[in-house]
């Protein structure tokens, strides 16, 4: 199991060595090291690294506040990391989603982010509530009056609330449009993201594009995946379908793949709408004489 080492420091007054000794001592063989604020979200180092990671891999710090300062940011970090099949741990926390103790720790920050977010909810409708009662207008006056830094500020505010909505969903969708965007259609990529979905979490295209838009303007996406769709036969279309099926999780059974493709719409070589194995096999076949496996 890769083990790939991230060492940060604030300013050029401080050095990474310390940490990058102890993450090699941990037996980490590849480490990157940067120079950024830790309230900075957007560090060119650590998005690279976020998405060169593969499935396997695990992402090691030697302390949580290295990766991140807020828990909603170290949440949403693993999470990504999670969609890809890859772990993270922290050599000085009991946090190494590989092990079981690790991934209850992880729950327990899960529920306490959770929770910390209900009480400001709360705490901010009484406060709203209790102004109203005496006759107080509720909300940002330097909104009301129109002021420049408060409306970048409620901006912001929103922009990180889309994105927090954003990255609770991102296992349903980040890892299908990092392996087949541009190489396949949008709407053949939105069809797999929902074809397993219940309806009510289902995406719509304009919704997915918007969403694939904010990750690439924050570095958690390449710029490739909004590229042009590549053309391929007609022929190839349905092998390309099946791949990306089998892809997504590689022990999937060829009934299973039927049902995928059943649940998605899509019409057999001869227009049929039940899908047998046995044309499910001859499809991988093919998409393994075209390198799509």
């Amino acid at each position: 199991m890769p083990l790939i080492g991230y060492a940060r420091v604030s300013t050029e007054d401080q050095t990474p060595l310390p940490q990058s000794h102890a993450l090699r001592a941990a037996g980490c063989a590849e480490i990157h090291e940067e120079q950024a604020s830790g309230g900075n979200r957007s560090r060119p180092v650590l998005a690279r690294v976020l998405d060169r990671i593969g499935k396997g891999d695990t992402l090691v710090v030697m302390r949580i506040d290295r990766l991140a300062r807020s828990l909603s940011h170290l949440l949403e970090i693993i999470e990504r990391l999670e969609a890809k099949g890859a772990f993270f741990r922290s050599l000085q926390d009991p946090i190494d989603t590989a092990s079981p103790q690790g991934k209850f720790t992880l729950q327990v920050l899960g529920a306490a982010a959770e929770f910390e977010r209900a009480l400001i909810r709360e705490r901010t409708r009484a406060g709203l509530k209790a102004a109203r009662s005496q006759g107080r207008i509720g909300g940002n006056p330097g909104v009301r009056q129109g002021d420049p830094a408060a409306l970048r500020k409620i901006r912001l505010a929103r922009h990180e609330g889309y994105m927090e909505r954003l990255n609770e969903r991102a296992p349903d969708w980040v890892p299908h449009v990092r392996r087949l965007r541009p190489d396949m259609a949008w709407e053949d990529v939105l069809r797999l993201i929902n074809a397993p979905l219940p309806e009510a979490r289902r995406w719509t295209q304009s919704r997915l594009l918007r969403a694939v838009n904010a990750y690439v303007r924050d570095g958690m996406l390449p710029e490739s995946v909004l590229g042009r769709a590549t053309r391929k036969m007609t022929s190839d279309r349905l092998p390309a379908l099946v791949a990306a099926i089998r892809g997504a999780d590689p022990q999937i059974t060829l009934q299973a793949i039927c049902d995928r493709l059943e649940a998605m719409r899509e019409p057999t070589p001869r227009g049929r709408r039940q899908w047998q194995p046995s044309s499910v096999k001859m499809l991988l076949e093919r998409a393994e004489k075209l390198g799509l496996l």
